[in-house]
Order: C-alpha cells, then structure tokens, then sequence
C-alpha cells in the first residue's frame, strides 16, 4: 500500500522539510535543571534520608513490571499507529522510531508547541531509507495532522468522564480549595470546546480556520506573518480534504490505536503508585491520571519541566499514605515517562541523521 498523496504530482517532488529545526545544548539543559530542581525541592520538604530505601522495600515488582509494560505499549501503540496513517508508507520499525522521535521532540519542545515540526522533518528523512517509500512533504503534514486530531478528539471525550466522574470521587484534589477546583473545571471545559471545533473545522469547514487567521495577521504587529500563515493555511485546507475522502474503517481503526497510546501513558503513573499503594483506589488513580494529563497540555516549559513535577504532587500526594515516598515514586515516573525518551531520542537522532546524510 502507498501512502495517501495529496497531489499525484507530489511524490516525485523533494520530499524533505525545507528547514532543519535546529537542536541546540541548551534545549536539553535548561528543562533537565527545572525537573531536577522541581524534583530537589519536592523531596527537601517531602521526604527522609531513608526514602528511596523504604520505597525499594515497599515496591511490588510484579505490579512495577505493569509500569515497563506501559511504557512499551505506548512506544509500540504509538508507532503502529504512525505506520497505519502513513498508509504503511512507514514500516513497524520505522513507525515505532517515528514515535521515538515525536517524545523525544516533545520533551525538549514546550507542551504548547508540542514536536510535531521536529518530528515530521524525521518522518520525511527516514521515509527515504529502504524498505520505507519516500513521503512527500504534503503527506507528512496530513499525517502529523491526522495524528493531532485523534490525540484533540481523544482529549475532548476524556473531559466528560472527568466531569461526570468529580460527582462521585475526588477527581480534583480538595487541597485545590473551591476557586482551583472551578479553575480547573472551566479550563477542562475550555479543552473540551477547542478541541471540539478544531477537529470540526479539520473535518468539515478548514476554510473557517483560514478566515479567521488571515484576519487576525491583518493587525499590523502580526501582518509581517501574513503571507506564511495563509500559504500554511492552504496546505492545511488540502490535508482536511485529504482527510474527508478516508473510510470510515480509517478513521475507528486511528481512534483505536490512539485510546491504546493514551491508555499507556496515563497508566504509567498508576501502576508506579499502585506498586507503593497496593489497596489504593484504582478507578480514582486512573482519573487523577487522566486529569493531571488534561492539565499539563498548557505547561509553556518543555515536555512540562517543573511543572508536570508540581502536578504530581497536587494530584497524589494525598493518595500516598506516607508523604516521604512521593519523591521516590515521581523519580520513578519521570525516568519512564521523560528521562528514558531523552536518551533515546539523542541516540536515535544521532544514528538517524548519520545514516540519512550518508543516503542524501
């Protein structure tokens, strides 16, 4: 099977992003200084000399072996579900690398920016290595978009269950207080109608999305933006269109391999602190998961540093029956969840752009 091309012509057109992002040193250092730092303050108030001692004696491995399963079925979810859009475009093994990528950029890209520019400058160039088919740039973009859109209507489906779900359990922690409970709720309903019109306006009306951008860069603090963002827009309405003439089977079968991805990162942190907490309340912790999820989508620091550590603690502490084991079990996290994805992603980018430069 080829991949889905947005213009016949373009598959024999260059097939590379025309910029390279650019990775410096610092891009790695300074959000390891903030999740570290976060991390330090966390466990100076939080725990003894003794806490990762006691968590060590306290962990069951079996249920701790459920965490490492997570995280393998997120990378593997996630790749298959990159190959699938790619129309197998990409390989198994491509899309798993792919993956790779995308948290690897993620993590060293603000949560608002996301890495969608890196990673499709990675699609493009490993499409080029055999037995993968060449992408155009055009099909990299319908694919990171196609991919965005499950992750929004996934968010936007999510945001009931977590409403519907604050009715009978703490889903917000008390320690919010009344005003951070509304906060959060409002933000949550906020999500869940943006999210709703960008996957309508993806679908149905892109046009819409077009008019509105090209009205707001008319201000002229904006207008010197002007030209690229409607060229983008362009583009974006002739993903949609790409998008609107898939089968329905294409559709459910994305949404399926996206609700695996989702269910293996929220349940990380769950079986981490289930592993500490044997009688814990599971259904409790899962939401808990999904809404420090939900919350963390607007962290301006890359892959949400600081602030994904100071999540954390707002939504378990209380779970946890002793408090000096919540630094322990949110290094434990961050190392599955953020640290292994940098590490690997260095690794694979090395690899990747030495290969590809020796092909070029």
């Amino acid at each position: 099977m080829t991949t889905v091309q947005i213009n016949p012509d373009d598959s024999e057109k260059e097939v590379l992003p025309l910029v390279k992002p650019v990775i410096s040193v610092w891009r790695f250092i300074w959000p390891l200084s903030l999740g570290l730092g976060a991390l330090l303050i966390i466990g100076f108030y939080t725990s003894s000399v003794d806490a990762f001692g006691k968590f060590i004696t306290q962990v069951d491995p079996l249920i701790m072996s459920g965490a490492i399963a997570m995280l393998l079925l997120r990378v593997i979810m996630g790749g298959w579900r990159i190959s699938f859009i790619s129309r197998h475009a990409l390989g198994f093994k491509a899309g798993i690398k792919s993956q790779l990528a995308w948290d690897f950029a993620s993590n060293i890209s603000p949560s608002l920016v996301g890495g969608a520019p890196l990673t499709a400058y990675y699609i493009a160039r490993e499409s080029r290595v055999p037995p993968n088919k060449p992408i155009a740039i055009g099909d990299v973009s319908a694919v990171m978009t196609y991919v965005m859109l499950l992750d929004q209507v996934w968010f936007a489906l999510s945001v009931p269950i977590l409403l519907i779900a604050t009715f009978s359990m703490d889903v917000i922690p008390p320690s919010v207080g009344l005003l951070g409970t509304w906060t959060i709720v409002t933000y949550f309903v906020i999500l869940m109608a943006y999210t709703g019109l960008f996957a309508y306006a993806t679908l149905y009306r892109p046009e819409v999305l077009s008019k509105v951008a090209g009205r707001l860069f008319r201000l002229p603090f904006l207008r010197r933006f002007q030209d690229k963002v409607v060229a983008e827009m362009k583009g974006f309405e002739l993903r949609a269109a790409v998008l609107r003439r898939q089968k329905s089977d294409f559709f459910l079968r994305g949404f399926l391999l996206t609700t695996g991805t989702w269910i293996a990162r929220f349940g990380l942190v769950v079986f981490i602190i289930w592993s500490i907490v044997p009688d814990v309340d599971l259904v409790l912790l899962g939401m808990r998961s999904i809404a420090m999820a939900m919350s963390s989508l607007i962290m301006p620091t890359p892959g949400g540093a600081g602030g994904l550590e100071g999540l954390y603690t707002l939504f378990f502490r209380d779970l946890l029956p002793d408090t000096s084991l919540l630094a322990p079990s949110l290094l434990t996290w961050r190392i599955l969840g953020y640290y292994i994805f940098l590490v690997f992603g260095i690794s694979l980018s090395t690899r990747h752009l030495q290969r590809t430069a020796k092909k070029a």
